[in-house]
């Protein structure tokens, strides 16, 4: 019985060290990728296999960048961590992985993650490179400015979404930049207003005392219109020139009621976890499906 035991403790121990190396990975975030598919959606190429193909190659990418930012943060948010309620048990302020692990972890991560961008050119491998500079940049001091914190956060969805479209070979209009700029800051701001309201963030993230409610309320609502503006010139700009297109500028209804339908939820103290919150709420998920149903027939049924 002995000899069995000896012989399972380390299968044991091989077991949970991969499923605290998953959890460091953060699976949950990895949705964000999708930005990298925006480019070709918005420009009606997800029809060509090549273009999806490489997109998701480049999102896979990013993938990899951004389990590397997850890992350092860990790391060296640890301490911090251990006071706060949910963060503690993550695995390094848990102990289920030792600082050391996860640096080897991140630092594999990262290089995997540049040779996959090098693969898809040098403007995508430059993107990159940007990409987990800046993220770097946060953890190791930046998201304890405040604006500056939530500006690189943004910044980290618009580079995605630029990707997408250098990795395609697809062109990527202003208004799909802006769109995407203000739109990431409008949820970043909106999270950062929701974890206001809860006491054990302050622990892990002190620049929210920096923030005063009235002023996240304002940006939120600059925001707001910035990315309702951005939407509309894109979805208007073909107007009248052929009937599909005409479902683009109809989009900008239920597009404005889930942009609106958030900052209410927000409002209410929700929206902490805004990826969630499309799937908890029917009227934001019913806005979403009718808007992702007129945009796909608007660029794909012409």
């Amino acid at each position: 019985m002995t000899s069995v035991r000896t012989r399972l403790r380390p299968a044991a121990q091989g077991e949970s060290r991969v499923r605290a190396l998953l959890r460091l990975s953060r699976p949950q975030q990895w949705h964000k990728a999708v930005m990298l598919f925006a480019a070709p959606a918005a420009a009606g190429a997800l029809e060509s296999p090549a273009i999806v193909v490489r997109a998701a190659i480049a999102a896979a990418g990013f993938v990899l960048l951004a389990v590397a930012i997850y890992a350092f943060n860990d790391i060296r948010d640890a301490s911090d961590d251990r006071r706060h309620p949910r963060k503690r048990l993550r695995p390094v302020a848990s102990g289920a992985l030792s600082p050391a692990t996860a640096a080897v972890f991140g630092v594999s991560a990262a290089l995997l993650g540049l040779a996959v961008m090098s693969g898809l050119g040098w403007q995508t491998f430059s993107i990159a490179g940007v990409y987990l500079a800046t993220q770097a940049l946060y953890v190791a001091g930046l998201k304890h400015i405040a604006v500056v914190d939530l500006i690189i956060v943004a910044l980290g969805f618009v580079l995605r979404a630029a990707a997408g479209g250098t990795a395609t070979g697809l062109p990527v209009s202003n208004w799909f930049l802006l769109v995407s700029l203000f739109g990431a800051i409008f949820l970043v701001t909106g999270k950062r207003k929701a974890e206001h309201s809860t006491s054990g963030n302050a622990v892990s993230r002190p620049v929210l005392a920096a923030y005063p409610s009235s002023w996240l309320d304002q940006v939120m609502a600059v925001a707001l219109l910035g990315t309702a503006l951005s939407y509309g010139m894109w979805a208007f700009q073909n107007l009248g020139h052929d009937v599909y297109r005409e479902l683009l500028a109809i989009s900008f209804v239920p597009f404005l009621t889930g942009l609106l339908r958030y900052a209410l939820l927000v409002s209410t103290g929700r929206g902490e976890e805004p990826e969630h919150e499309i799937f908890r709420d029917r009227v934001l998920l019913v806005a979403g499906l009718i808007w992702a149903a007129l945009l796909g027939v608007g660029l794909y049924a012409a």
